[in-house]
């Protein structure tokens, strides 16, 4: 789409959105089926593209965001398992050998054996409440990032996509069962297992609300622990504080990392293992990203051009 296009509604614009929505649409019900989800994102992003000029420039911006989700979704058809074996026990035992904790009886158990018997309403709580963070926290700081600083957005945004796109590839490259299963189903693999809130349903328990357990039933796969791209996340955010000097915001966002990385061992949702891979696969998309950009290659020439699109000055 041209940069006149974005700013200004013309029919090639109009015809653009329009085919893009239908055959989202379609694809979508062809591949997982009809979701509300799926129509109310189509109608998101047409109210804001047709709303302003501003809300337009906005949701185009974002659109980094929607392709994210769109590919996490569209992972339902293409279930990781179908391409390589599932690593279950070997993952649990290679935990326990790295990270046991030996309990007072002298037996050894995983942190995540130690603190399903250890729960606190307390930690059940606030690792409800980190854990509900994970996509927010970068969306909301994206959005920020997007009026106050447009190419800091561009970057942003490009890492956070680079970042999953790795974790991806690796949730097919090395499928992997998360702790919660183990401790329901042992180490026989079941394809047909649904998604589980495991240590968070205590939150849901706690408040009397399905916050988890709605989302855990649209779960994507649940053979993908490995990486943690709940550990990844925080720390794209809080990489970028940093280098966009966001001052106090950044204790924040270093807390809230650090939050997630605890409450996602202490749920059973990933192993230690998994969150140092999850770390790593952050620290890589970034630096991936900056060579990339630094070298004024392909990356760079993204970024300019999205900020050229998204720009508030009328075309010369």
């Amino acid at each position: 789409m041209e940069t006149n296009n974005i700013r200004n509604l013309t029919y090639r614009s109009v015809l653009t959105v329009t085919a893009i929505s239908a055959f989202y649409l379609i694809l979508s019900a062809w591949l997982i089926g009809y979701k509300t989800d799926q129509l109310f994102l189509v109608l998101l992003f047409n109210s804001l593209f047709y709303l302003s000029g501003p809300t337009r420039r906005f949701i185009v911006g974002f659109s980094v965001f929607i392709v994210f989700w769109i590919i996490f979704d569209f992972m339902k058809a293409f279930p990781n398992f179908r391409y390589n074996s599932v690593h279950i026990e070997s993952l649990y035992l290679a935990e326990k050998k790295i990270f046991g904790i030996k309990t007072a009886g002298g037996t050894v158990v995983t942190p995540n054996e130690y603190w399903q018997a250890h729960t606190r309403s307390f930690l059940d709580i606030m690792a409800g409440l980190f854990y509900l963070c994970w996509i927010p926290l970068p969306l909301a700081f994206g959005g920020y990032l997007f009026f106050k600083d447009r190419e800091a957005y561009f970057r942003f945004s490009l890492t956070f996509l680079l970042v999953n796109l790795l974790g991806f590839i690796i949730y097919y490259v090395y499928p992997a069962a998360p702790p919660w299963y183990v401790q329901h189903y042992g180490f026989v693999f079941n394809p047909h297992t649904p998604g589980n809130t495991a240590g968070l349903g205590r939150f849901d328990q706690i408040f009397h609300v399905a916050v988890f357990s709605s989302l855990y039933a649209k779960s994507s796969n649940v053979f993908a622990a490995m990486p943690s791209l709940h550990a990844s996340y925080p720390l794209v955010v809080f990489y970028y504080g940093i280098k966009t000097r966001r001052g106090w915001a950044n204790l924040f966002f270093g807390v809230i990392m650090a939050g997630i990385w605890f409450a996602a061992v202490y749920s059973s949702h990933h192993y230690v293992l998994d969150v140092l891979a999850g770390i790593t696969c952050g620290l890589t998309g970034i630096s991936l990203f900056n060579y990339g950009y630094g070298r004024k290659g392909g990356f760079y020439r993204l970024v300019q051009s999205c900020v050229a699109a998204t720009s508030q000055s009328p075309p010369p």
